[in-house]
This record gives C-alpha cells, structure tokens and sequence, in this order.
C-alpha cells in the first residue's frame, strides 16, 4: 500500500468511525430558508426530526456533523415555517358547515334559495335543510326589508313543507322559514334575554338573532358520533392543506371534547386541538372539579364566555347607539353579575377565561371585570377574543391586566365596506387596531373564526400586513396605521398564538426540543409582493414528524 493509498484509507476510516458516533435522526431536511419564528426572527437552513421532535436546528453544515440520517432531504431553498396556529376557530363547525348548503358568498335572496334547490335536490331524504353563511350586508337593500334583515317569505314560498334553518355568517343570527318556527312553537310573544325575534306587524319574519337562536337550535336533529366523526374528518383534511397544524374549538361540550380525544387516542384524528369549553353550569361543574389537562394533542383549559353577539347582525353592545339604527345599542348575552360570577369562579381555579367581545360596552365590560379578579400583571393569560371595537381609552387595560387579545384579521378586511356605517366615522377608528393592541403586551393572537371567515391561515397573514383583500383593496390599506410587520404577523400565528393556548413550552417555532410541526409553502411570504400573498400554495404540513399532507 502506498503512502497516499495509507492516507486516504486513515481518512476512510475517521469518517465511518466520525458517522458511527453521531447520533442517528429520523431525518435531516437540508439548504432550506427555514423561519423558526424564536424570539430574535432566527433564520436557519436546516433541522433534524428524531422521535416527533427537533433535535437540532442550524446550517445545513453543522446539522449534518451533528447528526447522521438515512433521509436526507434537500429542500433546495424552499420556504419552511412553524405550523401555522389558527387560536380561535369552530373546527367542528366547519366539519358541520361542510355538511350543509354552503351560503357564503351569495350576493342575493334569490341565489341563496338558488343554492338551497340545488342542495335538496342531492339530499332528497334529509329532514330538514339545514345552511350557513348568509350576509344580508352584500344583498340588495331590497332583501332585506325589515330592521335590515330579510323575512321568511322566500323560503315560505320555496319550501312550504320542510323546514328550514339558516345561520347568518357571524353565527350570530338564524334565518328560518315558517316550518321550523311552528316546530320551534316560535310566536310573536316569544321572549328571550340577551336574544332578539324580529317582527313585523306583531309576527316572527324568520330571523332570531343570539340566544334567541337556541328554540329552533333545540329542534334540529343532532348528528351521532359516527356524523361528528366524519365531519371532523373532513374539517382536518381542509384544515392540513391549507399548513394548519393545531386549531381551537372555540366552544365545546363535554360529550365532544371526550370525542376528539377517543379521536386521538385511536389515531382517526391527527390535528392538534385547542379546545374551549362551552360555559354552562354541566360544563363548570365538572371541568372546574377535574382542572385543567393536556395530551399530546389536546389542551383543555379554558373557558368560552360570550359577552355579546356580532357587529353584522347588530347584537355586538355599544356603548352608543348605532350610527345606522339610533333604536339600539345591541345586546349583551349574558348579565353583568352572571359574567362577573362566572369569571369569579374561573378565578379560582386554573382555568383561562376566554371571552368574545365585538362592541366597546362588551369589551369595557370585561376588561373591567378582568381586572377586578386579575389586579395587575400576571401569567394567567386571560383572553378577550376579537376585541372587534375597543374605546381608546380601554386599550391600556390589556397590558395592565395582561390580558391577549385573540383577533380575527380578515373580519377587518370582511367588515370594512360597512363597519363605518354601524359605527360612524370616529368610533370605527378604535376598530380592529390590531397594532394598537399588540403594543400593549408586545404580542397578539391571529385566528380566522372559521367558518365565519375562510380557513387559510395565510388570507389572514394578508389581511394584517396589506389591510387589504382579495383584491387589493383598498388601496393603501384600511385604517393602515393599524397594520403589523411581516415579522409580528407570523409570530402571532405560531409562537405568540401556542402562547395564548399555554402551548409555547410544546410547539409554536422551529426549536431544539420542540414538537417537529411544520409547513413548507410554494414561495416566502416574508419576502414577496403583498398582491402574491393570497396565492401561495401550501406543499406539505407535518405534525409531531410526520407528513399528514402533501400537495400533488
């Protein structure tokens, strides 16, 4: 053997024995633009999975001499992001909308019965025709006669002899023909607290706005298990192509908080869920005994509270009357003691209080009585979910009693062509201010509140840097003061939003030890035009290390 022939096979040698020392990963992904969304905006090229975690996160060089694979896979610069988090959804409801006839988008009375015929004739056996996502806001003045929402006549006309029910966009309003009113027993004297049954010359037109919603809500038939399954299915699949990795339930009773987790235990449910116990005193009485708990893919441990309904319909409580209906200021769904003795018990116990509030009152009201139980800056982590319209002189309570305000960005960019309407030119301005909330604790949570809005986490990412929609616009933005950076803007849908779900220490950026949930996209949304933004294609999402989807 030769000297150099000596050498080379020393140098063989070190090798094999330098591979058989490293510790073995799962796999290596290699010479990507990998934004771990960490604290200092860190951008890595690579990362390797062992057992459902990251192992080590760096330069392709310094991975790979850390850690050996049998898959190596080159990403060629392809972007990769955390999973995305969507913190304050109906994950449910989407599998429960996917069912139904899909209204969204209809821009008249006529086309929704248009599209109620079409979905009859393909569920001819169904008992009852059941839709969402209505919005009389985008109908001709027209159809909607009658304190600006539509009546029943239609649907009477259309379906004289199946009921049915229609759930406005916001979920906050239902749309139900005579059929269901009678089955509902719904009359002109029906009365509830915190619910609104329109009228017209003494009768019901149809529409039942917030709790009233729940007499015909109790008449519909419930799905079984084996429904719920398959919806919740579908809802996942949607969910994963568009790099969604963990979702909330924003309001779930017991029966289906136990299903998602016999879901995950037997592996027919992949997603990670975020679920939000529905308030009611069942729900209290047993959560609050047994206390918080987390699985690997289950946090429960907090509360959904409603303080109020939604700005579309008109139930969102203002502290002033509405600019386009002086004759009310909304409604509040539930009464400030029994808020603040619900709130007081959660107090208690280690549970978050979550609490939908759209209108200033609403949101005056429970950061007031947040405040009363929280006293100043604390880890409770608190939550006023959508904090839609907030007085400028409410916004500082957020940091003084460090409470997360979960926000919705394209209810900004789906409200903008009437907000001013609702709220007149000056309160509109302490509307959706994102920025403006953010500054308070250095952080804010982006959800979508699907089905109210559209899934894709990335319409959202859109909506909050551009203020725009799909069409661009307006141009400059709406109300662009209130924009956030590109930076701010994937922290709140990843590590910020596992903050907000106490799931920070788990998941929520590309970090050593942390669960492998990531997404790779088509092209770097931190980096391309605004107008390309809406565009971008998901190419795969992973959960725990695994590939669940990838796009043909």
């Amino acid at each position: 053997m030769t000297r150099t022939h000596y050498a080379l096979y020393l140098l063989a040698a070190w090798l094999l024995a330098a591979c058989s020392t490293r510790p073995k990963a799962d796999y290596i992904l290699t010479n990507a633009t990998v934004y771990t969304a960490d604290s200092l905006n860190t951008k890595a090229q690579a990362f390797a999975v062992k057992e459902g975690h990251f192992v080590a996160v760096g330069t392709t060089d310094a991975v790979t001499q850390a850690y050996s694979s049998d898959s190596i896979i080159d990403l060629k610069d392809q972007p990769v992001y955390p999973g995305f988090y969507d913190p304050h959804a109906h994950f449910l409801g989407l599998g429960q909308m996917l069912d139904q006839a899909d209204l969204v988008g209809a821009t008249s009375y006529a086309e929704v019965v248009t599209r109620l015929k079409t979905y009859q004739q393909q569920h001819p056996d169904a008992l009852w025709i059941i839709g969402r996502g209505w919005d009389q806001n985008d109908w001709p003045a027209t159809d909607s006669p009658v304190r600006g929402f539509p009546t029943n006549k239609q649907l009477d006309e259309a379906f004289p002899n199946i009921p049915v029910a229609l759930t406005r966009i916001d979920g906050h309003a239902i749309l139900a023909n005579t059929k269901a009113l009678r089955l509902a027993r719904v009359t002109g004297g029906t009365v509830l607290a915190g619910g609104d049954v329109i009228l017209a010359s003494g009768q019901p037109t149809g529409v039942l706005v917030d709790n009233a919603m729940q007499v015909v809500k109790r008449v519909i038939p419930q799905p079984d298990e084996a429904a719920k399954t398959r919806m919740l299915q579908n809802a996942e699949a949607m969910c994963l192509k568009l790099g969604l990795t963990t979702v909330s339930d924003a309001g779930l009773n017991r029966d289906d908080i136990d299903l998602v987790e016999k879901l995950h235990a037997t592996g027919k449910l992949r997603i990670r869920d975020y679920a939000m116990i529905s308030l009611g005193e069942p729900n209290l009485d047993y959560y609050l005994k047994r206390g918080p708990y987390q699985t690997d893919r289950l946090t429960v441990r907090s509360f959904k509270l409603y303080a109020d309904g939604a700005l579309g319909s008109r139930g969102a409580c203002l502290r002033r009357p509405y600019t386009d209906q002086p004759t009310t200021s909304g409604l509040l769904l539930l009464a400030p003691a029994e808020l603040d003795r619900v709130i007081g018990l959660i107090a208690k116990s280690g549970f978050q209080a979550n609490t939908h509030c759209i209108g200033d009152s609403a949101n005056h009201l429970i950061l007031g009585l947040y405040g009363k139980y929280l006293n100043n800056k604390n880890n409770r982590r608190w939550r006023i979910e959508h904090a839609q319209v907030v007085s400028p002189e409410d916004v500082w309570l957020f940091g003084r009693y460090s409470v997360i305000p979960s926000v919705q960005p394209t209810h900004a960019t789906s409200d903008m062509y009437w907000a001013e309407k609702r709220l007149g030119p000056s309160r509109v301005k302490g509307a959706y201010a994102f920025n403006d909330l953010m500054k308070q604790n250095k952080l804010i949570a982006f959800g979508s509140d699907f089905p109210v809005e559209y899934v894709n986490p990335l319409f959202g990412f859109h909506a909050a840097v551009a203020r725009q929609d799909a069409k661009n616009f307006p141009k400059g933005g709406f109300q662009p003061e209130n924009a956030v950076s590109r930076q701010d803007a994937l922290a709140a849908m990843t590590r910020w939003a596992a903050y907000s779900c106490f799931e920070d220490h788990m998941r929520g950026s590309i970090a050593t030890g942390k669960q492998a949930d990531f997404v790779i996209l088509d092209r770097d949304i931190m980096t391309v035009p605004n107008e390309q933004l809406r565009a971008t294609q998901v190419r795969q999402t992973w959960i725990g290390g695994q590939r669940l989807y990838a796009a043909k």
